[in-house]
């Protein structure tokens, strides 16, 4: 029943984000802080979304490389630029959590990184699913290898975490990692949560160009 509900949540996620491109609202010009907002309106006024379980996030340019914990000074979105979106409304009391990378002109390098840490998501999600017992650890020491099979380097402190009904399980000790994609989680992301309920995870890729500061995002339900 809950990961019903959860794809639910992700499929009126997917459809804002569609209709976020439908109403042009990605253009040169326009302020992170003004195209979050403008989302968020777009989610309450087509999808009655009022809440999101965590901050609203757009990052463009040199703030692509910026992780989900920073805040970096905020940017304007210029010509031939590349950003991306992360929005984790609640849809009827469940969490979506989705990341999607957009690119303004024909940059070939910003279109390989948008189109490789998508593809990237899809080999990992179908590596998972073939496991029966994994470390959390392991999962996030095999994306960072997959960002490099891409000739990206991944950067975030974690790789993903779970969602549920909001809010969401939380551990005993509020600074651990041990609900997260993260290299010092050892626990099996199979494990059963404290009610004897499956656990989702979100899987969240950050690949970045340091060089070129430039970053691709790509986050939905693992």
């Amino acid at each position: 029943m809950t990961k019903t509900r959860l794809l639910d949540a992700e499929v009126t996620a997917v459809k804002l984000f569609e209709a976020v491109e439908r109403n042009n609202l990605i253009i040169p010009g326009k302020s992170e802080a003004q195209l979050a907002s403008e989302v968020a309106d777009l989610a309450f006024k087509k999808f009655g979304i009022q809440d999101h379980w965590h901050k609203k996030i757009v990052r463009t340019g040199i703030n692509t490389l910026a992780t989900y914990s920073e805040n970096p000074a905020v940017k304007t979105i210029t010509e031939d630029d590349i950003l991306f979106i992360d929005f984790g409304p609640i849809v009827e009391g469940y969490e979506a959590d989705l990341g999607r990378t957009y690119v303004i002109g024909e940059d070939p390098i910003k279109w390989k990184l948008k189109n490789d840490v998508e593809k990237a998501w899809y080999e990992i999600q179908a590596w998972y699913q073939m496991q029966t017992s994994l470390k959390a650890s392991d999962m996030f020491q095999y994306v960072v290898g997959k960002a490099g099979e891409y000739g990206w380097t991944f950067t975030g402190e974690i790789a993903g975490h779970i969602v549920g009904k909001f809010p969401h399980e939380q551990p005993p000790d509020p600074k651990s990692f041990e609900l997260d994609i993260h290299p010092s989680n050892h626990n099996d992301m199979f494990l059963l949560d404290a009610n004897g309920n499956k656990r989702h995870w979100i899987l969240e890729l950050q690949f970045i160009d340091i060089e070129k500061e430039i970053g691709g995002y790509f986050e939905q339900l693992l």
